[in-house]
């Protein structure tokens, strides 16, 4: 079992849910976070003023996935959060242990 976790721009969340949930995901954690990456943020005006937003605006996705469907659900993710542009995002994998359902005991694969 593998862990993605994918910092993708906010207008693009919708996509990737879809993208992901025709592959068979059955859930995900969605936050929304704020950082900055290469992009170094940006400059913005308020009432006449400009100052520096170095913290963007971002959505976090966390995803389980089987080993098996790992390269087909970072595909989707890159294909449906791609735009292009710099702050399309990042995606981290990780291996995960152990999943255990707290309301049923299931443990591994079958508790994703």
């Amino acid at each position: 079992m593998k862990k993605i976790e994918a910092i993708i721009k906010p207008h693009k969340l919708d996509d990737v849910k879809d993208g992901l949930m025709k592959i068979g995901v059955q859930g995900m954690t969605v936050l929304e976070v704020r950082g900055f990456g290469r992009q170094k943020g940006h400059t913005e005006t308020y009432r006449g003023t400009e100052y520096e937003a170095v913290f963007l605006t971002k959505t976090k996705i966390e995803v389980v996935v089987p080993d098996d469907i790992l390269e087909k659900a970072v595909n989707t993710i890159i294909e449906k959060a791609r735009d292009g542009k710099p702050g399309d995002g990042k995606i981290f994998v990780s291996s995960l242990e152990e999943v255990i359902r707290i309301r049923t005991g299931e443990k591994g694969v079958a508790a994703i």
